[in-house]
């Protein structure tokens, strides 16, 4: 039996309790709630400690909320080029002029685009080696293109842009309402590359065509959600999915040469929102450090995304 003293004395701290579980709803509710503009200015000061210069664009597909920095400034795109040549491959499969099972010859010679002499790739300066054991036979298209992808081979890129034409995949970029990629020639065409003559992008231009992607609107659903299956395949990591959790899915394209180091990718979460992140840099000094202010970038906006 409870005697009226301990009734009372329970009453009190019940009273004591709810109270204090008032004050911590209170504070917790009356707490800053993370902002895109803090977002943002999080995000400069991530990686202004490097130097270097640095865009980003970024937008979640659930909400339509969208974080520029740089986005329209022009960079060298180094192998994010590769992803507008996989739409190209894909979109031209689509219209019947060839099939992705095609067999294609492995050769490493190839035109410069500034008087059409000849030139090859040096198989130490490629990512992936194992294709230059396989000159002179003949491998499937969708299997150069995914070695053009994940691994970033230069020499199946080479063979694959010969094959869509480069000046063909600007203009579909165009029609993809990317202003800015411009695709002009393959890799280590090194006359056109004294004479100025690269491939470029902007953040801008690679988030809209991850989000073609991702709506399905690029070629046809099928076929780009092929494209983003092989962009899941990405064996190059270490800037966009480098510090989120694993069950996040990146379909991502990186791309990097002295100084420069860039990645573009879509984000799946699992429960099912996506959203863009492209992430790109030049005039690095210290390419490590680069890369690691925009992993750290990256878990920022992983963190954002996530918090509401």
């Amino acid at each position: 039996m409870i005697s009226m003293k301990q009734l009372r004395d329970l009453n009190k701290q019940c009273f004591h309790l709810t109270f204090i579980i008032g004050i911590i709803w209170l504070f917790s509710s009356c707490s800053p709630k993370p902002t895109v503009d803090k977002l943002k200015d999080d995000i400069i000061n991530t990686l202004t400690n490097v130097k270097g210069e640095f865009a980003v664009a970024f937008k979640d597909l659930s909400t339509g909320e969208t974080l520029f920095i740089n986005e329209k400034e022009v960079f060298h795109a180094a192998s994010t080029m590769k992803t507008p040549v996989m739409i190209e491959v894909y979109k031209q499969a689509a219209e019947g002029k060839f099939s992705l099972n095609d067999s294609i010859e492995v050769k490493n010679e190839f035109k410069s685009i500034v008087d059409s002499t000849l030139y090859s790739l040096d198989v130490k300066d490629d990512s992936q080696t194992e294709l230059y054991n396989l000159l002179g036979t003949k491998k499937l298209l969708k299997d150069l293109v995914y070695d053009m992808i994940i691994t970033s081979s230069n020499l199946a890129t080479n063979i694959v842009i010969e094959l869509v034409d480069a000046k063909k995949v600007t203009a579909t970029m165009r029609d993809l309402g990317a202003p800015d990629i411009l695709i002009l020639r393959g890799v280590e065409d090194q006359k056109a590359f004294d004479a100025g003559l690269n491939n470029t992008t902007t953040a801008y231009d690679l988030m809209v065509i991850f989000e073609k992607l991702a709506n399905g609107e690029a070629v046809n659903p099928e076929a780009d959600q092929q494209m983003i299956n092989i962009l899941l395949d990405q064996e190059f990591n270490e800037i966009i999915p480098a510090k989120l959790p694993k069950n996040v899915k990146v379909a991502h394209k990186t791309g990097s040469i002295t100084g420069v180091q860039h990645d573009s990718a879509l984000i799946i979460l699992p429960d099912g929102r996506k959203y863009l992140l492209v992430m790109l840099s030049k005039n690095l000094k210290d390419a490590k450090a680069g890369v690691a202010a925009m992993a750290n970038a990256s878990e920022l906006i992983y963190s954002y995304v996530t918090s509401k």
